[in-house]
């Protein structure tokens, strides 16, 4: 049992590692951005719009926070 314990407990950790790593801001914009094309998977013209705004917003966020961090540090 013990080593089923270790062996669910390391899958775990290696998902948690492969999905949030050291920035979980990437994987909730990711759902973010899955969540909203398929909300405007009818709504092709606004989704054309919508999705690469999001994504764009979410890539230079990201890169001014790791500006801001790299001064700091």
């Amino acid at each position: 049992m013990r080593v089923i314990t270790q062996g669910l407990r390391a899958f775990g950790h290696f998902w948690w590692d492969f999905l949030i790593g050291d920035a979980p801001e990437f994987f909730v914009a990711s759902a973010v951005i899955v969540v909203l094309a398929l909300l405007l998977r009818h709504h092709r013209q606004a989704a054309y719009i919508v999705i690469p705004l999001v994504t764009v917003l979410v890539l230079v966020t990201s890169t001014f926070r790791a500006a801001r961090r790299a001064r700091r540090a």
